[in-house]
């Protein structure tokens, strides 16, 4: 696959572009630490290896035959974006993340895992665009379809982990640097609170390529 450099290019435009998923890990990252923002980045990479694997098989085409199966991921998806958002803005001040309340770490990692993991496995998007990037840079005539779809599926997932920790440690430094001034931790909470609900309202109202 002589393409690798260019795919590999393409996931880095995309996954440069601010999204659910980088604001989600931004605001873990601020609001909990580094090790409950890694853990989301753990639960984006293993929704992504599931969206992969879902392409291979074709649910793709389900979407396209039965586009009541799209709304549906869609919707629930919006739905989760909107509850996410909503309670990043009840929040109260950040925590001290250097103190005692690290202690607890274990819970939060697992919530944290399955916040990132129901985020992007909500997106049909994410899905699609799986189905959509992936057989471009297969060759037929290069060797087995099936190792080349995972070679690219694993890269996919590599590579988004990458710059999801990249995020996740943005966050964390952000958090840090917040615990300082209670008006920009303010700030930051309705700038990530309100990002995730428009998410929300733009996943809502999206129709299907």
């Amino acid at each position: 696959m002589a393409g690798l450099w260019l795919f590999f290019m393409a996931l880095a435009v995309v996954y440069l572009l601010p999204g659910p998923d980088m604001i989600l890990l931004l605001q873990t990252g601020a609001r909990q630490g580094k090790g409950s923002a890694l853990a989301t980045a753990v639960g984006l990479a293993i929704a992504r290896a599931c969206h992969v694997a879902l392409a291979a098989l074709g649910l793709a085409a389900l979407f396209k035959a039965a586009p009541w199966t799209f709304d549906v991921v869609r919707l629930a998806g919006a739905a989760y974006l909107l509850w996410i958002g909503v309670q990043c803005l009840r929040t109260t001040l950040l925590p001290n993340l250097n103190g005692a309340h690290q202690t607890s770490g274990k819970p939060h990692w697992a919530q944290a895992i399955q916040r990132g993991l129901l985020t992007n496995l909500l997106n049909p998007k994410a899905l699609l665009f799986c189905s959509v990037l992936l057989p471009q840079f297969i060759n037929p005539h290069a060797g087995p379809v099936l190792a080349q779809f995972a070679t690219l599926g694993v890269l996919l997932v590599a590579v988004g982990l990458l710059f999801d920790s990249a995020y996740a440690l943005v966050g964390a430094a952000l958090g840090r640097w917040l615990q300082r001034s209670p008006s920009a931790q303010r700030l930051q909470q309705w700038l990530f609170g309100s990002l995730l609900i428009g998410f929300a309202v733009r996943l809502t109202f999206i129709q299907q390529a």
